[in-house]
């Protein structure tokens, strides 16, 4: 499956280009030309990077970015805007930007830098649709669980990534370290890994895993958390 990206740009024409290109590159493409427009689908659509101009109408760039980070943190983010000067640089390099880049740019360069972001950026399977459950599944794409006896609810984008980075390795142990490095997109070297448990409690209650014994994340002592087989 292509790797998909969201291009919010107001330029008409040079959003055509960069569409065009990463297309051509053999990328899933989707844009927006209006901020409001572009913010709703930053927190909605399963992509795996954001191409992002700073001056927009409606919503400005830095709001957008500011929302990505609060609702889908581990998301990539490379900035497009005429504004190349250092404290811009610096502002959307620690506002959460992943890369900056000053228009006029090269194709050449976005591109080269696409695919740098993307190689470092953690991993987010997209082929895994659904995961099966004793009594219902979880749809991933639409981040819900729907049981057997009719019920629903909905999961948060990190609970819907931790599930299926899980459901991705099932049967496999995986470190809190790993979970922080690969889910969250952060460094574990002094990281408080106490929020991944706290996600793992709330997971499961929306999963109906009873935490006193648990049958679908099972906890295995000294090492992490791993999706039992047949979840």
């Amino acid at each position: 499956m292509p790797r998909r990206i969201l291009v919010i740009e107001d330029d008409p024409a040079i959003r055509r280009g960069v569409v065009d290109a990463l297309e051509f590159h053999g990328y899933s493409v989707l844009e927006a030309g209006h901020g409001d427009e572009g913010m709703d689908l930053a927190l909605s659509v399963d992509c795996d990077l954001i191409l992002l101009d700073l001056i927009l109408p409606g919503k400005q760039g830095m709001e957008i970015l500011q929302a990505l980070r609060s609702a889908r943190p581990t998301l990539p983010v490379i900035i497009l805007t005429a504004r190349g000067q250092e404290s811009d640089r610096v502002g959307g390099l620690k506002g959460g930007a992943d890369d900056y880049m000053v228009k006029p740019f090269s194709i050449r360069e976005l591109i080269a830098r696409v695919q740098a972001v993307l190689r470092r950026s953690p991993e987010r399977p997209t082929d895994l649709e659904s995961v099966p459950l004793p009594a219902g599944k979880v749809d991933l794409r639409r981040r819900e669980v729907r049981f057997n006896d009719g019920h629903r609810c909905e999961l948060s984008e990190r609970e819907a990534e931790l599930l299926r980075y899980l459901a991705c390795n099932a049967r496999r142990a995986i470190s809190r370290d790993e979970i922080l490095q690969r889910v969250w997109g952060i460094d574990p070297l002094g990281a408080e890994t106490r929020t991944i448990d706290m996600h793992v409690a709330r997971l499961r209650e929306k999963l109906r895993d009873d935490p006193a014994h648990p049958r679908i994340i099972l906890t295995v002592r000294g090492k992490g958390y791993m999706l039992a087989q047949g979840s």
